[in-house]
């Protein structure tokens, strides 16, 4: 039979492996480095797929569709499933109908991320079975494994990527689609109702079905040994396996695949057969710790950083002890300078430049306008996690309550405010909050590469559907003083923020103007500085424009990068910066 080979990341490969399983249903909230595997999978006419305003929506919409009979997959970074930690510790006890696969894509060394959590001791703490690709082959091969594991054991399955094998490329045989039959759903209250006395039973049955995973995880093909010299062994998953069989090629390997329940006998099998055990994995000692527990003495993380990602020369120093040779240090290419930065454009940077006019306290979220605690706006005081912002606004505004004179606002894009500003919002109204909340609405999720969400009036697959009005959300919630600007007008985005600061109850502004990356053909005036009249004051400079240069003591505009949005005309005092005709 001839193979079919293609190129694909371990994202691309983790989409086609759902749909060669059969899989009809696919939900996700996009954020790197996972977003990627919806967005194939939407390619797809057979799965049925959805940006879901959050991870916990997104779980419980596959997870019900597997209850209800087909196969289905939720995908999330690695924050995202701290999100969907509800859902998924009672699926955990419920069981599925047809499969259902799990997948977290984590961020070591937090390229795009607020933490670096590793989240692969979710598997024990739900006691579902796991699975760890270290390339895209194994990221397809696994995903249809996953579901037959699901099917065969009654179980979610998760499946934990890592950056480097979500946008890492390798080859990948593809296959054809296998169609499977929708399961017939049979009601079952005692197994998908989970009041305390049925909960209680399938506690059981939970530990029973771990028993039954360990003996599975110590067979499975995913967890094998290559044999070496005998003197070193080394136990490694996911894509630090390929590191060290770089690094190493001559030693003794345990490389698991299967990684939650582990395979204990085989870990010991290893362990007995090498004369110098180590443990070669990202972030935390999670094998580590359990193969300890076993009685096994392992070197990992003593020799191991535990933060950030691991590479091919941090393996090799801890394997052997050498310093990087010069040979191997990358060679010192001075690189252009890219600071992070709010685009040229950006319709966030005149709602900061007045919010910082008006010396607002700012408990932020998770975004692109995050980018705006750096200089020159600083206008950014906490950003804890998605939906955070609303919440812990109403914090500060009564930590300040005898501080007169000290106002918060919350800020957070539309995207958030779909995923997890809602209840914040809620909250701010029952409980009698003077906070403001500020919700950017440039009409998509940018963070991530200009995602549709609720608010947009369009699905992953471009179809057009009803968009939600934020301020009509906002009233309908009991907000009674709503306001929608354009953050582009300095004037009356001020004129809002001091109409809300003048009240004692809680407010809501819509600061609504497009993502300029999304609309770059809007005919707009670009900005031009007139040398005659331009006092070098540097007022222009504070908002952080890319566009807005100064080169010796002469401060121009680029006009290559302006944009046209006009905010720097409108913060010159001395009118020096002038639309080109």
């Amino acid at each position: 039979m001839t193979q079919t080979k293609k190129l694909l990341t371990g994202d691309e490969a983790v989409a086609r492996g759902a749909w060669e399983a059969g899989v009809k249903v696919a939900a996700a909230y996009p954020g790197t480095p996972s977003t990627e595997i919806l967005e194939n999978i939407a390619h797809y006419d057979e799965i049925y797929a959805e940006w879901s305003p959050n991870e916990k929506v997104a779980l419980e919409v596959a997870g019900n569709a597997a209850i209800a009979g087909v196969r289905a997959i939720a995908s999330m970074k690695h924050v995202g499933l701290n999100v969907a930690a509800d859902p998924l510790m009672t699926l955990s006890y419920t069981g599925i109908g047809r499969g259902l696969v799990i997948v977290s894509a984590d961020d070591p060394g937090m390229h795009s991320s607020q933490n670096e959590q590793d989240n692969r001791y979710y598997a024990k703490f739900a006691k579902i079975p796991m699975l760890e690709p270290a390339d895209s082959q194994e990221a397809l091969d696994m995903t249809m494994e996953a579901f037959e594991i699901s099917e065969t054991f009654d179980t979610p399955v998760l499946i934990v990527l890592t950056t480097r094998v979500c946008h890492g490329k390798s080859p990948v045989i593809i296959g054809e689609r296998t169609e499977v039959e929708t399961k017939p759903f049979i009601r079952t209250t005692a197994k998908y109702v989970m009041v305390p006395g049925h909960a209680r039973k399938r506690h059981v049955i939970v530990e029973e079905r771990s028993i039954k995973l360990s003996e599975l995880s110590e067979k499975i093909r995913f967890n094998r040994i290559i044999r070496g010299k005998g003197e070193i062994g080394i136990i490694t998953s996911g894509v630090a396996s390929q590191y060290a069989m770089e690094v190493m090629p001559d030693a003794d390997f345990l490389l698991l695949g299967m990684t939650w329940p582990l395979p204990e006998n085989l870990i010991r099998t290893f362990a007995a057969s090498v004369k110098k055990l180590f443990v070669v994995e990202e972030l935390e000692p999670y094998l580590e710790e359990h193969i300890r527990q076993l009685g096994i003495e392992v070197t990992g993380k003593e020799v191991f950083p535990r933060c950030d990602e691991l590479n091919p020369e941090l393996v090799r120093q801890g394997l052997t002890g050498e310093k990087p040779s010069p040979s191997r240090i990358p060679a010192d290419i001075p690189i252009p300078v890219r600071p992070p930065v709010l685009c040229p454009g950006c319709p966030h940077r005149g709602f900061f430049h007045i919010v910082n006019k008006n010396k607002l306290y700012v408990t932020g979220d998770i975004g692109c306008y995050t980018l705006s605690v750096l200089p020159p706006l600083k206008a950014m005081d906490t950003c804890i996690c998605m939906g955070a912002s609303i919440s812990g606004a109403i914090g500060f505004s009564k930590a300040f309550e005898d501080q007169p004179g000290k106002r918060v606002i919350a800020v957070l894009g539309d995207s958030t405010f779909m995923h997890s500003g809602l209840t914040g919002l809620m909250d701010t109204v029952y409980n009698k909050s003077k906070v403001i909340t500020c919700v950017l609405d440039n009409r998509t999720t940018a963070m991530t590469g200009h995602q549709e969400h609720p608010g947009t009036g369009f699905t992953i697959k471009g179809e057009p559907t009803h968009a939600v009005d934020i301020a009509e959300v906002a009233r309908a919630l009991g907000v009674r003083h709503v306001h929608v600007v354009d953050p582009y007008n300095l004037e009356e985005t001020d004129k809002a923020v001091k109409a809300c600061m003048e009240l004692d109850e809680p407010s809501v502004i819509v600061a609504k103007r497009a993502c300029a990356l999304k609309c770059r053909n809007q005919d707009f005036a670009l900005s031009v500085v007139n040398q005659a009249q331009c006092k070098k004051c540097g007022a222009c400079l504070k908002i952080g424009c890319p566009a807005i240069v100064k080169k010796g003591d002469v401060i121009m505009v680029d006009k290559g990068m302006c944009y046209g949005c006009g905010i720097c005309r409108q913060v010159c005092p001395f009118g020096a910066i002038e639309a080109i005709e």
